[in-house]
């Protein structure tokens, strides 16, 4: 009975767990309905997977539940996270157009690898359903290509084409510009003026007026893509330049040079070049290429003679025309003013119209030669504004001239001018002959090489960063030559560029004597020096281009048998150009830089044991005394700078304070003056009072 009742109650409890895994299941099943509602087609797979699921594992429990409890819970866990992760992987590749400007390469990889590594997660799902995945996919990959063959790309977006103002392509196109706007002030009014000239050469001047024009066109297209600086930027945003273009006055001008007024010539006829007068509104563009050519050219001086005489002579030329123009309006040889009449072969010529009225006009404008006399009033009228417009031009022509010759020759006046001061003292401390020989010849050779500059003086007016970069590009390399700066630091070898010195020696100077102390060290920029012997004649060695010596004198290395005096005589044989630097910039230029310090001078220990000339006793030895006694000194002249500034400090002080106490005393009086002023008011009214009280 026993084994009876332990039969019937087993099937008892495994229908019991049956029905409690198929109401959990149910529950499942309901709830992610439930939550998952939004989903459309990917949950209703999703349900229905679910379904056959559970009705499937129902089935199987029934039949044998206790061996695949776990095999179907596991299936259940397996396509929950296959349907999380493939609806996971919709949402991260839904477009983003946003997100895909910032998209590069590396994230699309990134984001392929991610796919993969999900599709291998949901590999598990049922084959239809893969295949179903596979479909949607294409299809969006389809749609996406199409959406970008239709709609242009943003992201490559051509980058506009600008012209930057101070390129060399702005400058040539500035004198290719310049051209046609010189052809149409030089001969649009001779044209205008001489018939001959317009009907004789008509088919040349339509094919240059017309090229002009093409070149004016193309210059509105040039000015409306130059860039110009905001904030220290470049601006090359196309719209934003053709805005800034659009409110300038220059393409207001630009605009009225281009009306096509010379469509009246099928009206009038072609002999009216008058009618392109309005290609002369395009003037701003010489008088900028002359302002560039300016800056450019390294004789500005020769180029500003130029450019006054052009000008004189385009005024001329422009009143000459106008002259004969008058002639014509008035009748020719009506009276001695006017031109002759032309009916004479000898004035009737093309050339001699045009070199006498240019003759005629020099003279008026210039007023150095007399002309006939004026008959009619209009004919007075415009030689008094020629009379007026001349002496401008002379006073413009003396003016410049004079300036453009003092600017040319004021590095000589001041040079000759020093000359003169330093012969001045020398007589009068009576120097000897051959000295003041050898000062004159010194000064000759510094003119005659033009040597004479003062880079400091220069200079000046750059910035730091650009006077590093122009020592850096002169000095640089000659200071590479030298051994012990060839590994330094970048940084202080640009320290020491700055500091260097140009020196200049005549024939016969000694750079340095042996036993003198070693303060500065010396390159080789030009020239050659001896190395003589105590005589001053017997030559040692030559140094030429190149060479330096006395870079371990600066160092004071400690040990050294020679310490910081000089080993040698060295005398110049011609004139020498050398490079110095001392030993102070040196060492101020080396406190910023300590391990570079101790660099320097173990290269210099090493050279100094190569060449035996150091005691290592006394390079193992303390600190020298000597080093100890320059600190010291050192120190008593910081203290000294010190004391004097706070000194300085102090009298401030003590004067600001005496002007805070005068002020506060100044404030209490007239609080006091105040304060009175109230209490002598407020008493009035009850002195009244008191005597009314009296009186009743």
């Amino acid at each position: 009975m026993a084994k009876i009742n332990t039969q019937y109650s087993h099937p008892s409890q495994d229908q019991l767990a049956v029905r409690i895994m198929d109401r959990d299941l149910d529950h499942v099943e309901n709830g992610i309905s439930r939550t998952l509602s939004l989903g459309e087609e990917t949950l209703s797979e999703l349900q229905q997977g679910i379904v056959m699921e559970t009705r499937r594992l129902a089935k199987s429990q029934r039949s044998s539940f206790s061996s695949q409890r776990s095999a179907r819970v596991s299936r259940l866990i397996v396509s929950l996270r296959a349907w999380a992760a493939r609806h996971l992987h919709h949402e991260d590749q839904r477009p983003d157009s946003f997100l895909d400007h910032f998209q590069g390469a590396e994230l699309k990889e990134v984001s392929s690898r991610d796919s993969t590594a999900q599709s291998n997660l949901g590999s598990q799902e049922p084959p239809s359903r893969e295949k179903s995945d596979k479909a949607r996919k294409e299809e969006q990959e389809e749609k996406e290509n199409q959406r970008k063959e239709h709609c242009p790309k943003r992201e490559q977006k051509k980058e506009a084409v600008v012209v930057d103002p101070s390129s060399n392509l702005y400058y040539h196109w500035l004198t290719i510009i310049a051209l046609p706007v010189f052809y149409n002030w030089g001969m649009l009014v001779c044209r205008a003026c001489f018939d001959e000239l317009q009907s004789e050469h008509l088919m040349m001047w339509l094919v240059l007026d017309y090229s002009a024009d093409v070149l004016y066109g193309l210059d509105v297209l040039v000015r409306a893509r130059t860039g110009f600086l905001e904030q220290g930027l470049m601006v090359k945003d196309a719209e934003r330049l053709w805005k800034h273009y659009t409110k300038t006055i220059h393409f207001k001008l630009d605009v009225l040079s281009l009306v096509p007024t010379d469509l009246a010539y099928l009206r009038l006829g072609m002999n009216y070049p008058e009618l392109r007068f309005n290609r002369l509104l395009k003037f701003a563009r010489l008088f900028e290429f002359f302002d560039r050519t300016e800056t450019r050219t390294n004789y500005p001086n020769v180029f500003r003679i130029g450019n006054l005489v052009l000008y004189i002579l385009i005024i001329i030329h422009w009143n000459a025309c106008i002259y004969f123009a008058i002639s014509k309006f008035i009748g020719f040889g009506t009276d001695s003013w006017v031109y002759p009449n032309i009916s004479n072969p000898e004035y009737g010529r093309l050339s001699r119209k045009y070199i006498y009225s240019l003759y005629w006009s020099t003279l008026t404008l210039t007023t150095i030669g007399e002309t006939p006399a004026p008959v009619k009033d209009e004919e007075y009228l415009f030689v008094v504004i020629d009379f007026l417009v001349g002496v401008l031009i002379f006073a413009t022509i003396v003016g410049n001239v004079g300036s453009m010759i003092s600017n040319m020759n004021a590095s000589r006046a001041e040079f000759q001018a020093k000359i003169d001061s330093i012969k001045q003292y020398m007589q009068f401390r009576k120097v000897t002959k051959d000295l003041e020989t050898r000062v004159i010849r010194w000064f000759d050779y510094l003119w005659a090489n033009r040597k004479t500059v003062d880079e400091k003086e220069v200079l000046k007016n750059l910035p730091d960063k650009l006077k590093a970069e122009i020592a850096i590009n002169v000095h640089l390399d000659t200071l590479k030559k030298v051994r012990i700066f060839q590994d330094c630091e970048a940084g202080l070898l640009v320290e020491l560029v700055l500091k260097l010195r140009p020196a200049v020696f005549s024939p016969g100077d000694y750079i340095c004597k042996k036993g003198d102390i070693g303060r500065e060290m010396y390159i080789i920029k030009e020239g050659k020096l001896a190395v003589v012997a105590d005589d001053g004649v017997t030559q040692f060695v030559v140094l030429s281009d190149g060479s330096y010596f006395g870079e371990i004198s600066i160092l004071n290395i400690k040990g050294s048998k020679s310490g910081n005096r000089r080993t040698a005589n060295i005398r110049s044989i011609g004139y020498s150009d050398l490079f110095c630097l001392s030993k102070d910039d040196l060492m101020e230029a080396l406190t910023e830089y300590p391990e570079a310090k101790k660099a320097l001078e173990e290269k210099g220990r090493q050279i100094l044991m190569k060449d035996n000339l150091i005691d290592e006793d006394l390079a193992k030895a303390g600190s020298d005394p000597k080093d100890i006694e320059e600190k010291v000194e050192y120190l008593e002249s910081s203290l000294d700078t010190l004391q004097t500034r706070f000194a300085r400090l102090l009298a401030e002080y003590n004067a600001t304070q005496m002007k805070v106490k005068q002020r506060l005393s100044q404030l209490e009086s007239q609080v006091k003056t105040c304060g009175r002023s109230f209490q002598s008011d407020g008493e009035a009214p009850g002195d009244a009072t008191k005597t009314e009280d009296k009186q009743q």
